[in-house]
């Protein structure tokens, strides 16, 4: 499965081992109503917002032998990426999950695993206000080599293209088919009100 969305105002969202305290700038967050949130996938904390293309992949490890090591199936996965964009720009997968284009980080990815299928998902930035990652991220406790010391917005970038062009162009490079689905949403509302919207989930570390 590929799904792509985006959400419509700005959102803190942490990773499953994220810490609050060194991640996010609460006090920001609080005073401008952002909402602070916790994913069940690995990979560092994102501001979400207009600007910021997000997808979802889905993807049974019979697919590839790659897809069953983390690494691999990031490299894989990453190559894929890379060979989509190819019309807009030479990316780099730089990092463990990161694609970049000179150094700048445009796209950050993170998965869940599963016992036969693993969700890997990302960002990409194209036409977000870069200013706004530095008022509600902290620098992050671990950072990938080629970040340095980079603040957020020297580290970042934007993609020069328009959300449909990029969502033509990977779901060319991943041969999907669109079709009619319908949104669990009596079990996703289960899911939230069990543990997603629970303080103790998203402030557990």
């Amino acid at each position: 499965m590929l799904r792509f969305w985006e959400w419509p105002t700005y959102a803190v969202v942490l990773g499953a081992g994220g810490k609050l305290g060194i991640d996010v700038n609460e006090t920001a967050c609080d005073r401008d109503r952002i909402p602070i949130e916790r994913r069940a996938s690995g990979g560092g904390t994102v501001l979400l917002g207009r600007g910021c293309l997000l997808f979802s992949l889905v993807l049974n490890f019979a697919r590839d032998p790659a897809l069953r090591d983390i690494n691999r199936s990031y490299a894989w996965i990453l190559e894929k990426m890379k060979s989509a964009l190819m019309p807009i720009c030479l990316a780099d997968h730089v990092g463990i999950c990161d694609l970049a284009v000179g150094g700048r980080k445009f796209s950050g990815n993170a998965q869940q695993r599963k016992r036969d299928h693993v969700l890997h998902h990302g960002t990409i930035l194209y036409d977000f206000d870069l200013a706004m990652l530095g008022r509600y991220l902290l620098m992050p406790e671990r950072r990938p080599d080629y970040r340095g010391v980079r603040n957020h917005h020297e580290f970042v970038m934007n993609l020069q293209a328009k959300p449909a062009e990029l969502r033509t162009l990977f779901t060319a490079e991943w041969g999907a088919v669109p079709q009619p689905w319908t949104m669990p949403s009596a079990r996703v509302a289960e899911l939230v009100a069990e543990k997603y919207a629970l303080d103790e989930w998203t402030r557990r570390r």
